[in-house]
């Protein structure tokens, strides 16, 4: 039996929650990256198979998107984020070589080289389908991901690039041109990088430190935690606080600083659980998916996920208030990648033998 599992869930909300549907108004969609988890082989056998994918909230069918990436037997999709006006859909696309695939196998670690792997960010037209690969301009690298529309400014884009093998954000025109490399000179890799609601600040960690820094990557500050593991900040949406998981490698916790990076405290504890769902059913050398918390729509409170007994079940915490259990499902479920949308919540479950399930 072959399975499926929805990674990355994303809302396109183009009405407001009780508006009345019209003909003239487009549907409510989820965008998700499907794939398959247990054919015989390896890691990369399995994710050759990911594809982007929308699917009206309402129900109905999916439908694929950027399915014209998928020009090679070992290229992929995955869905990746909207546009603010939500016309156009965010979709990376991935090539491995067979050859640099298993090399990573038998080493159990990966291998960037532009000879055996890609990685480009698409924007795609939702009226039109049309494809344009906006870090293809100008390129300053042979993998570049993470892209997401500036906040505060539709007309600018963030994404990563590796370069000599560390990960750098950059920001550029949404046409791809006047790529700006905002951490120019380092030698140390930078991820988990985000603007702020405003577009005035960005946030990123840096060898696993975070870091604040004004949104062209000057008067950088880093926020110390003491903890050598410190991981995915994420800006509030009023643009107040800063979410990360801090802590040691697999036993790391929700904390929040205020924007100017003091006030660190810790808001949860994950009990146990070491942050990652094995999202394969076949052997895999990385170790899983990153699993972190995420804010609630008013950014007053924070989902995040917990071990309880057997399980991984999702919780609720006010930024001053006591965490709340909001699941509670069979023994062996595993609750993953909350994504707050709008006045609905769902995270991901997995729960065999039946899964994808969601939750809300």
């Amino acid at each position: 039996m072959t399975y499926t599992v929805i990674l990355a869930l994303g809302a396109l909300l183009l009405a407001a929650p009780g508006d009345a549907p019209d003909a003239a108004t487009p549907p409510r969609l989820i965008g998700f990256t499907e794939l398959q988890t247990n054919l015989p082989g390896n890691r990369h056998t399995n994710v050759r198979t990911m594809r982007a994918k929308v699917i009206p909230i309402a129900g109905g069918d999916s439908q694929p998107i950027g399915e014209q990436l998928v020009d090679d037997p070992n290229a992929w999709t995955q869905f990746a984020g909207w546009s603010p006006d939500g016309q156009t859909a965010i979709v990376a696309r991935g090539w491995q070589s067979p050859e640099n695939a298993a090399w990573e196998e038998e080493h159990k670690t990966f291998r960037f080289t532009a000879e055996g792997w890609s990685l480009d960010s698409y924007l795609v037209d939702l009226a039109t389908r049309r494809s344009t690969n906006v870090t293809a301009v100008d390129r300053v690298s042979f993998y570049n991901g993470g892209l997401f529309f500036w906040q505060g400014d539709s007309t600018k884009l963030g994404f990563t690039a590796l370069i000599d093998g560390n990960s750098h954000p950059f920001k550029m025109d949404r046409d791809g041109k006047n790529k700006v490399d905002l951490t120019k000179g380092s030698q140390e890799f930078t991820y988990g990088f985000s603007a702020s609601r405003d577009g005035k600040r960005i946030a990123y960690h840096k060898s696993y430190q975070v870091y604040l820094a004004d949104a062209d990557g000057s008067n950088a500050v880093h926020v110390k935690t003491g903890n050598p593991f410190n991981f995915a900040p994420t800006w509030s949406p009023d643009g107040r606080h800063l979410l990360f998981v801090s802590g040691e490698h697999y036993n790391c916790h929700p904390h929040v600083v205020n924007a100017d990076g003091t006030g660190l405290r810790k808001v949860a504890d994950r009990a146990g659980y070491r942050g990652v769902t094995e999202f394969l059913d076949v052997f895999d050398f990385h170790g899983g998916s990153s699993d972190i918390p995420v804010w609630s729509i008013d950014g007053k409170s924070i989902f995040y996920t917990a071990l309880v007994g057997k399980n991984v079940e999702l919780f609720h915490v006010a930024l001053d208030g006591q965490p709340e259990r909001l699941t509670t499902t069979p023994e062996g479920s595993t609750h993953y990648h909350p994504q707050p949308l709008t006045e609905w919540q769902i995270p991901q479950v997995k729960n065999e033998p039946s899964r994808p399930s969601r939750a809300r």
